[in-house]
């Protein structure tokens, strides 16, 4: 996900995003130990997807 699209999310649904994203990124942890991803830079790029909704909820609870 871009920064773009996630400036434009209201705080609920970057709530509901990164809930439904972290708890993408624990099944694709787990299926990547039992059997290898055949793409494993989707784990990095969850993790970064992850930080990105993280860091646009802290500046806007900051901001108010």
């Amino acid at each position: 996900m871009k920064q773009q699209e996630i400036t434009k999310l209201s705080v609920e649904d970057l709530k509901k995003r990164l809930a439904t994203a972290t708890e993408s990124l624990a099944k694709m942890k787990l299926g990547h130990h039992v059997t290898p991803l055949e793409n494993p830079l989707q784990i990095r790029h969850a993790r970064r997807s992850i930080a990105r909704l993280n860091t646009e909820l802290t500046k806007r609870e900051n901001q108010a």
